[in-house]
């Protein structure tokens, strides 16, 4: 299976390299130091202090693999640099109107950075699919569970 590429903007990357930062340094120096202080206490077997800190040591370094892959794979999105011409893509920001004229502003970005509630759709998303290509003053379908929502695209920055 080949390695998905995981698209990332700029201020992205460095918001996954901080916490991965903070994780290697700070969370896993913290967590061993209580795994070590819980078996200093005794009777592992019946520990409870000792349980949660290795199963927050397991949540971390999962965690710390995620961050690490995501980094490796990581495909930097160019923002801000894309002509209206040329389309939709990951990077742009882009305005639709809904069938009765409500205005929508999304910024396309990958999956790591999706923040639906904040206007930033995954290109992965049934509606960043639809958005990829299209030009300004084209007619945009996206299928959702409760049917198909139609869009013009007004402006691409």
């Amino acid at each position: 299976m080949a390695d998905k590429p995981i698209f990332l903007t700029k201020d992205g990357k460095l918001k996954l390299e901080t916490e991965l930062s903070m994780l290697v340094n700070e969370k896993r120096p913290q967590i061993a130091e209580q795994i070590r202080q819980a078996k200093e206490a005794g009777d592992i077997s019946e520990n409870a202090a000792f349980e949660d800190a290795k199963h927050q040591q397991g949540m971390i370094e999962g965690r710390i693999q995620e961050l690490e892959y995501m980094l490796k794979h990581a495909q930097m999105i160019v923002e801000g640099h894309h002509a209206a011409s040329e389309g939709v893509q990951l990077g742009c920001k882009v305005t639709v109107l809904d069938t009765d004229g409500h205005e929508e502003r999304y910024f396309l970005v990958g999956s790591a950075e999706a923040q639906p509630a904040a206007g930033r759709i995954s290109n992965e998303s049934p509606m960043g699919k639809a958005l990829l290509g299209h030009r300004i003053g084209d007619a945009v379908e996206v299928a959702t569970p409760s049917g198909k929502l139609r869009y013009t695209v007004k402006a691409i920055e």
